[in-house]
């Protein structure tokens, strides 16, 4: 089955309620590109404002503890952001693995705990420069996936519904520097193959792969042409209404309605 491309805007740790103006001019004009899904995850604090604003648009969060609650100062469980509003999170981000130290266990647990409270999740992958010119990067990036997707129990329903894949190749975020469309290709391919395995041909092939690493209205159109490239995970360029519909553009045109 045929899915809308997926673009999706990880604000990071950018964001005041002076955004809240950006993310109803976001809403709007995904108003008129119903051709493509449009997300934005802001920061924790922005999730109710936007939620409750917003009437097209999926809000969701950058990040999730692993347990359902207790003393675990700072953190926010997976069930208060379902509570705070949001459809979806993030997870294993490079910024978190590498930042945080988050092993490919911990970013399992995160999402059977993501999934166990209704929410979807974004499920980040990607290798960094050195793993890239030795010539592991796709044997790396299939081994992180799998070590990273959460273990579904039996009969769990809409796979490809409730999970999606970003590869984010470490290189390229915030870089100014994107891989090319054979590069892309080829680890798009790489982990659809992994999803299908995983998941069986129906759901595995129906999984969503983003692509992020600098990702801008520029080279957004070449990026979402290439095969099982199904939409985009946007930093810095999803900050604003204008470069980041710039994107949802490349793949989606205006309604008529």
């Amino acid at each position: 089955m045929a899915r809308r491309p997926y673009i999706v805007g990880n604000w990071k740790m950018h964001g005041t309620r002076a955004m809240l103006s950006e993310a109803r001019a976001i809403d709007r004009a995904a108003q008129r590109l119903l051709k493509v899904e449009v997300a934005i995850a802001p920061p924790y604090t922005l999730i109710h404002p936007i939620h409750r604003e917003a009437e097209l648009i999926a809000v969701g969060a950058q990040d999730c503890h692993e347990a359902e609650g207790g003393a675990f100062t700072g953190d926010i469980s997976a069930a208060m952001l379902a509570d705070a509003g949001a459809q979806f999170v993030i997870l294993g981000h490079s910024e978190r693995r590498e930042g945080h130290g988050e092993s490919n266990d911990l970013v399992r647990a995160k999402a059977e705990a993501a999934l166990a409270a209704g929410l979807k999740i974004i499920l980040c992958c990607g290798e960094n420069a050195a793993t890239r010119e030795s010539g592991e990067a796709i044997a790396f990036v299939r081994g992180q996936l799998a070590a990273s997707l959460p273990r579904l129990p039996e009969g769990f329903a809409d796979i490809a519904e409730r999970i999606t894949i970003a590869y984010e190749p470490i290189w390229a975020i915030g870089t100014g520097n994107t891989a090319t469309p054979q590069d892309i290709g080829e680890m798009h391919a790489a982990i659809r193959a992994l999803l299908i395995e995983q998941f069986g041909e129906e759901q595995g092939g129906d999984v969503r792969i983003l692509y992020g690493g600098s990702v801008k209205p520029e080279n957004a159109g070449e990026i979402l042409r290439v095969a099982d490239v199904g939409g985009a995970l946007v930093g810095g360029a999803s900050l604003t209404a204008d470069s980041f519909m710039g994107i949802a553009l490349a793949v989606g045109e205006p309604s008529d309605n």
